[in-house]
């Protein structure tokens, strides 16, 4: 008999239930898209995994409306937002770096509303799921047809066995790195498929006694005797040992219980109270990404798309961004809006992105091999042993090792990735104003507000009906915004809105919106008589620095572009 909770058909099915997939679903429906989920698995994920969600995939979640005080509870207090590289948990430290920024949450204020914060994907996944309510868990997508009508897709009932048929007008594998959906799609990867295994030992234990004195999201533990990385998800009660293994000469099945806490418990230096294990998972590091991310009516988005050594943190955050890309344009060829040929820009805009992170995370992974040289790793144990103790008995050696600890601080510290990435007018959906790219001397440690079309709109904080908000707040999920202090531009932009082109709001700052203290003037670098078209994922598509007739002109056609020109006009959506 069929799942009561499974309709025969949604406009859009979404494959994978982890925190991209639920996100994407959040995004549609917000734009009026209904849709499905369905996710193999019967409950949330229980075991740690991803920890770190940057300023960028929070500034989208505060778009999408998910329950910020819920989240800011979930997240772990900055004052654990450091990076140790230590002979134990207790024992020797060699260096200590900032993790992302967490010692300076105050001065990015001034950069973002929602500064990057240690959130581990457990946390958060249920939070997200409470979001959705057309999601069906123990469902697995086994197989998919398409024809001109749309997508009908095979599903199992994972407690029954039964098969049933759903169709959709589109699809969307969100199914991690395995992707069936994407194997169905007979889509390739690209990159290196394993560059290191490691078994994560999750466990249950509070550890507070034994760090409360140097607290940390991560210690690297450098005596090659134990090796290994502690990640503490919450030190009170929740932390993962992510220790090397090699499945082509070891047994998972030789990792026991047992063995794992002797494991967990020769790192920590000390002895500790109960611990207990909670799960023994294997994982490969890898570095791919997809050959291309639509076939048709269907998209990958996540790790479905691309995967990332976990050095930077970018592969959930970076998936984050490609749902909110794909939902806006897909909600606006959907609700008639926009072209078919919006949805080719999808992969035009995110794939480079995945590109530019792959290569970063992977470089922050091999630049961690610095520290392992600097105390004397060799393929012999007895040699690294010997040769760790000669190193850290001497000042020139710990000096030297600790610096190259030092020298890791960009990998956690990213910020320009985040927020600074930019995407090209060749994509089809940005139009270039001939302007110079703002770039800062460390693209990827700085970010450098600005509003040079493609980039993601400055954060200044601004004043509405004597609210304080983010002028990323202006920016609804489903409209493009005009953003402009000149009356003869907000004029344009309204006899657009009332010709319904496209769906569009106008703001005129010192009417409704009021800039306090200049802020916005400052980081927007517009004169008076200067306007921007935002689309609706917040990133700047137009810029004009000066007003008149070819501007006004300028701004219609830049409208017309970014909607393929031909979409029949439309009414805004009404949001959920």
């Amino acid at each position: 008999m069929p799942r009561p909770d499974l309709p025969s058909s949604t406009p859009v099915l979404i494959v994978g239930g982890g925190p991209v997939g639920l996100l994407t679903s959040i995004l549609l429906k917000a734009q009026g898209i209904d849709n499905r989920v369905v996710e193999r698995r019967i409950a949330t994920q229980v075991a740690p995994a991803a920890h770190v969600i940057n300023a960028r995939t929070f500034e989208i979640l505060r778009a999408a409306g998910v329950d910020r005080t819920r989240i800011e509870s979930a997240c772990q207090p900055p004052g654990n937002g450091w990076v140790r590289w230590v002979s134990s948990i207790t024992g020797e430290e060699l260096a200590h770096i900032p993790f992302e920024r967490q010692n300076q949450i105050r001065e990015l204020d001034s950069v973002t509303p929602t500064p990057l914060r240690n959130l581990s994907q457990h946390r958060l996944e249920p939070i997200l799921a409470d979001h959705v309510p057309e999601l069906s868990r123990g469902i697995e997508w086994v197989s998919a047809r398409e024809d001109a009508d749309g997508v009908v897709s095979v599903l199992r009932d994972a407690t029954t066995g039964e098969t049933l048929e759903m169709g959709s007008l589109h699809l969307i594998g969100a199914d991690g790195a395995g992707s069936p959906v994407r194997r169905w799609l007979g889509i390739a990867m690209q990159g290196p498929q394993r560059l290191q295994s490691l078994l994560n030992i999750h466990v249950e234990a509070n550890l507070r006694s034994l760090v409360a004195d140097r607290p940390a999201t991560l210690y690297w533990i450098i005596n090659p005797d134990i090796g290994g990385i502690y990640v503490a998800h919450d030190i009170d009660c929740t932390w993962v040992y992510a220790h090397p293994w090699n499945p082509d000469a070891e047994r998972l099945e030789d990792y026991t219980i047992e063995r794992c806490e002797a494991l967990f418990r020769r790192g920590l230096g000390a002895e500790a109270g109960p611990i207990t294990v909670r799960s023994i998972a294997p994982w490969t590091l890898s570095c791919q990404i997809a050959d291309g991310y639509r076939s048709g009516r269907t998209f990958l988005v996540g790790d479905a798309a691309h995967r990332f050594p976990p050095t930077g943190g970018m592969g959930l955050n970076t998936g984050a961004v490609d749902a909110q890309n794909l939902a806006w344009k897909l909600a606006a060829f959907l609700h008639g809006w926009a072209d078919v040929a919006i949805l080719d820009s999808y992969e035009a805009e995110r794939r480079p992105i995945a590109q530019a992170n792959a290569q970063q995370s992977l470089e922050n992974a091999m630049k961690l091999f610095e520290v392992a040289i600097a105390l004397g790793a060799d393929a012999d144990p007895a040699v690294s042993h010997a040769n760790f103790l000669k190193t850290m008995a001497t000042p020139e050696g710990r000096a030297r090792a600790s610096a190259a600890a030092e020298e890791q601080a960009e990998h956690f510290d990213m910020l320009g990735l985040q927020l600074g990435f930019v995407y090209p007018a060749s994509a089809g959906l940005v139009l270039d104003d001939g302007t110079e790219p703002v770039l800062p001397d460390d693209v990827v440690r700085d970010y450098l507000p600005n509003t040079r079309p493609g980039a993601r709109l400055p954060h200044a904080w601004i004043e509405r009906e004597g609210q304080r908000l983010s002028t990323l707040d202006l920016i609804p999920l489903d409209r493009f915004v005009l953003l402009t202090s000149s009356r003869d531009l907000a004029a344009a932009g309204e006899d657009l809105k009332t010709e319904g082109t496209a769906p569009l709001d106008v703001v005129l700052f010192g009417r409704e919106v009021h800039d306090i203290d200049g802020n916005w003037a400052r980081v927007s670098g517009l004169p008076a008589s200067g306007a921007l078209l935002v689309r609706p994922d917040q990133h700047v598509g137009w810029r004009t620095f000066q007003g008149g007739d070819e501007a006004i002109r300028s701004l219609r056609a830049a409208l017309e572009k970014m909607t393929g020109g031909t979409a029949a006009a439309a009414s805004p959506p009404a949001s959920a």
